[in-house]
């Protein structure tokens, strides 16, 4: 009888329990969630990895607890021993839960807010990035405090703490810390290769690869970076005398109150099962009229390359259209793997126009829109398969599973 299910795909978080399912040698299905992805909603509505079922409709979450529940499943002591600490070294256990704590929530938080911004996924803060790189240096420096006198960061053993923790190293090494840094911190890289090449991580690793440069702040564009002209004195003055003026309303205000109410429909989406409830509710109530439906596409999706970043780049141009957050309601998924993915979805606007809805977004150009025909069937599938995510999209006649996605609402 199989001891579970485990949610597992490309996210770094995930490798070290795949990892252990496979090296422990457990009775455990290790599945992606793209690929069983009702059941996964259903299991688990907040869509985490990874994420375990076991018996008795048992269920985990969060990362520490699974890894924590798969090293006791095994029946190798030995192994649990060098994996947890001994049960007689009460010091070498609460060590082991520190660095792994350390690193999955402190050290890997930092790490996003240092890689987002330098890679254009959110806007670019300098004092931001700058905190961040401050609390990452601070924190190296206590890795590399332990490791330049012990070859692990607990005992003479791979450790919980070893895996977590190169693991979350995996995305510094591949866009922070480049070959001056690792000049300067030996320990650390001798300790990295050494856990990555254990045979409870080394499958995870094919493909990986230094970076030779650390990410650097992107650059401004050529307007942005000329400085507005000096107004006239007689201007200045002008304008100091008139009164001040009121905020714009959005042009879409313009359109008058709907009789389509956009929060009922955003609020059914987010309660409700999609297919059987949230989608037919939608197509009841929906006004072509009042509302467009727009296919919404990357326009540079052959230069994609980690399914995490594309996702990323998703989520960045989310957050610069919430000025049209009223107007306007959608999803936004990445399909296929690790180079070789793609970015597609559906908004609907209010009105005909995407335009003024979109261009509240400095980047909306970065995407093609193409207006759906509600009355056409295959339109209206395509429509509900991007809102549910729960079928391939076809590429060129070839399936992709979707792995990953935002709602914008």
């Amino acid at each position: 009888m199989s001891q579970g299910t485990l949610y597992a795909n490309f996210r770094i978080r995930t490798w070290v329990p795949r990892g252990l399912v496979k090296a422990l040698k457990l009775d455990i299905n290790v599945v992606a969630p793209e690929s069983a992805a009702a059941q996964f909603a259903k299991d688990f509505p907040l869509k985490k990895v990874p994420a375990f079922v076991g018996p008795n409709g048992f269920k985990l979450t969060e990362a520490m607890a699974i890894n924590y529940y798969l090293v006791k499943l095994s029946q190798d002591e030995k192994m649990k021993t060098q994996l947890l600490g001994a049960e007689d070294d009460l010091n070498a256990q609460a060590q082991i839960i520190r660095w792994q704590s350390l690193a999955n929530n402190d050290f890997c938080i930092q790490m996003v807010n240092a890689v987002a911004p330098l890679k254009g996924d959110v806007p670019y803060n300098k004092k931001n990035v700058d905190a961040a790189m401050d609390a990452i240096a601070k924190m190296v420096d206590i890795f590399d405090g332990r490791l330049q006198n012990n070859t692990y960061l607990v005992t003479e053993h791979v450790s919980l703490a070893d895996l977590v923790a190169a693991s979350i190293f995996t995305r510094f090494f591949e866009n922070l810390f480049g070959f001056e840094w690792r000049a300067q911190h030996p320990a650390i890289v001798r300790w990295f290769n050494t856990v990555r090449a254990s045979h409870f991580l080394k499958d995870e690793y094919k493909g990986f690869e230094f970076t030779d440069k650390p990410l650097s702040p992107p650059r401004k564009k050529k307007d942005e970076a000329k400085p507005a002209p000096a107004a006239p004195a007689a201007a200045g003055a002008a304008a100091a005398r008139a009164p001040p003026l009121h905020k714009p309303k959005h042009p879409l205000e313009l359109l008058g109150k709907p009789t389509f109410a956009l929060d009922d429909w955003k609020r059914m989406y987010s309660n409700a099962d999609t297919r059987p409830v949230a989608l037919p509710w939608f197509w009841e109530h929906y006004n072509p009229e009042e509302y467009s439906l727009w296919k919404v596409t990357y326009k540079y999706n052959d230069e994609l390359t980690l399914t995490f970043m594309s996702n990323n780049l998703i989520g960045g141009f989310l957050n610069r259209l919430t000025g049209s957050t009223k107007y306007m309601f959608g999803c936004l998924t990445v399909y296929g793997e690790n180079n070789d993915n793609g970015i597609t979805g559906v908004f609907m606007v209010r009105g005909q126009d995407y335009v003024p809805a979109f261009d509240v977004a400095p980047d909306w150009e970065s995407f093609d829109y193409t207006k759906l025909d509600p009355s056409s069937k295959d339109d209206k599938e395509f429509v509900n398969d991007m809102w549910a995510w729960d079928k391939p999209v076809s590429v060129n006649g070839e399936p992709k599973e979707i792995v990953d996605g935002k709602v914008f609402k």
